[in-house]
């Protein structure tokens, strides 16, 4: 075997043991929850059911991990402001803390209302329905995560719910009003997440990238920013992260919000200020700003997530416990705190084992993000979800996130389109002009300068002297960089696809394990 080979080898075999630690990790953590179940709860009846139940809603939590986690932090990472190791740490502590702290006693076992436990009436069957719904999903995500389609895993248990349900009660269980609720939000989350940040960025960019000198104008403009951003996340997590703990009004949220954008405008401008004159006078120098703020970004979202969707995994589980251990089951569950626990070491140990391709999806191969562009996706994420919930409108947090991505990468590329077009009529006013070559040369170099070079060129162009030769190789340099697109279709119809089938696909996979549990427990 020759050296190039025997290298080949030894870095698949490399991959292979790095894969096979992780699922033995994820096994020993399922084995733990097997453990401590039974031996907890060996006095009732049905115990085995019990530890099933268990293992597969770890399952479920691991998978969440290694999807959903990915859109509160991918950004971040994509920018730089975080490595990927200190986002799989910050994420995973305040997924863990938000589900643990305000994942709260009481959750809907049955989301958003898609069946009503009462129209299955055997305590039995609700057990199957709400296993069966657990297990469809978990394996929905776990698929998506493998071909690298960040999904929504609300979406998921809602699908595996539907049809769990349907399969032991028939289409009349299924609230198809809320269903349609939930196919609307596949357009109104994306759309609404990819405005705000394109809007956003598009402000940005007039009012401080654009400038002469950008980072005099970042004095000015971004401690605003910074305020507003400061405004919405605290608002956010009043109504998103701690609802499951204390009950605040949107009113009061507001205020609180208000009251946390002032202290954080009135301390981050003399920062600034005090900081510009260290900074490059370029983009780079502007983007150094927000590496604070992303971090901050990533970890209060990654804590209201935990608070919000640890009841994906733990809600139907709830369930189960409440019928096994003595209760009726039903629409709601109290959550031991053992629950909830099994929930967030399950979110952290998937993002930490198999989060990370998902991560890279998100912030590095959808489009190209600096720390101006993934704080808009960050401020879009939160702001959407406060104003849609206000209107009462379905929206994905996963789709908002990922929303946003696209909608910064689109605005780029229109910008850059439009610029283009710019160049073009340039060019085509000077045709047949003696400096037309030079023209060419010109304005193919502007094409692909820096802002600050771009001025420079401009103020040349007046002192433009005798025409230069411009190669073929050059004109189709410019004519590429003029038809370049910034965000990846293949990556948008691999997603929007994912989106599309996550409710059926989970629907499907979540019947077929209902009909083989009720084969199984009434053979």
């Amino acid at each position: 075997m020759k050296l190039k080979d025997f290298r080949k080898v030894e870095r698949a075999a490399g991959i292979s043991r790095a894969e096979v630690a992780r699922i033995g990790t994820a096994l020993i953590f399922a084995v733990a929850v097997m453990i401590f179940t039974g031996t907890q709860f060996g006095y009732i009846d049905q115990v085995y059911l019990l530890v099933a139940a268990a293992v597969i809603g770890a399952y479920m939590a691991m998978n969440i991990g290694a999807n959903d986690v990915a859109n509160n932090v991918g950004p971040a990472v994509g920018s730089f402001a975080l490595t990927l190791p200190m986002a799989i740490v910050i994420a995973a502590v305040f997924e863990a803390a938000g589900a643990i702290i305000a994942g709260g006693e009481v959750v809907s076992t049955v989301k958003n209302g898609i069946i009503d436990p009462e129209d299955i009436g055997d305590p039995q069957v609700f057990v199957w329905v709400m296993m069966g719904a657990l297990l469809g999903a978990a394996i929905w995500l776990n698929l998506a995560t493998w071909v690298g389609a960040p999904v929504s895993t609300t979406h998921s248990i809602v699908g595996g719910v539907m049809g769990a349900g349907m399969a032991s009660s028939g289409w009349a269980i299924v609230n198809w009003p809320a269903m349609g609720a939930i196919v609307s939000s596949w357009v109104i989350s994306p759309l609404a997440g990819g405005l705000i940040a394109a809007g956003t960025l598009y402000a940005l960019k007039r009012l401080v990238l654009w400038q002469d000198d950008p980072v005099a104008a970042a004095v000015r403009f971004v401690p605003y920013l910074l305020g507003f951003m400061a405004w919405t996340f605290t608002t956010y997590i009043a109504l998103k992260g701690v609802q499951n703990v204390i009950t605040i009004r949107t009113p009061t949220a507001m205020l609180l919000g208000l009251v946390m954008g002032v202290v954080v405008f009135s301390t981050t401008r003399p920062r600034i200020a005090r900081r510009a004159p260290r900074l490059t006078a370029d983009r780079d120098g502007v983007n150094q700003l927000f590496t604070l703020p992303l971090i901050f970004a990533a970890a209060l979202l990654s804590f209201a997530h935990g608070a919000n969707d640890v009841a994906n995994a733990v809600g139907p589980l709830a369930g189960i416990v409440e019928v096994l251990v003595g209760g009726t089951g039903g629409s709601e569950a109290v959550i031991p705190l053992w629950v909830l626990v099994i929930g967030a070491l399950g979110i952290s140990l998937g993002l930490a084992l198999f989060g990370p391709k998902l991560i890279r999806t998100v912030g590095t191969e959808i489009t190209e993000l600096d720390r101006s562009r993934a704080f808009c996706v960050a401020l879009a994420a939160g702001l959407t979800v406060i104003v849609a919930s206000q209107l009462g409108l379905p929206v994905s947090s996963t789709h908002v996130a990922l929303g946003g991505i696209f909608g910064v990468g689109f605005l780029r590329e229109f910008l850059e389109q439009r610029m283009g077009r710019v160049i073009e009529n340039v060019i085509h006013s000077h045709r047949g002009d003696e400096h037309f070559a030079e023209v060419q040369r010109v304005m193919g170099t502007f094409r692909v300068a820096s802002v600050e070079d771009k001025r420079l060129m401009l103020a040349r162009l007046d002192e433009m002297g005798s025409a230069a030769v411009i190669t073929a190789a050059q004109q189709r340099q410019l004519k590429k960089a003029l038809k370049r697109q910034l965000v990846k279709r293949s990556h948008l119809m691999k997603i929007f696809s994912a989106w599309v089938i996550t409710v059926p696909a989970s629907a499907l996979l979540s019947a077929l394990f209902f009909f083989a549990l009720q084969a199984l427990m009434t053979a």
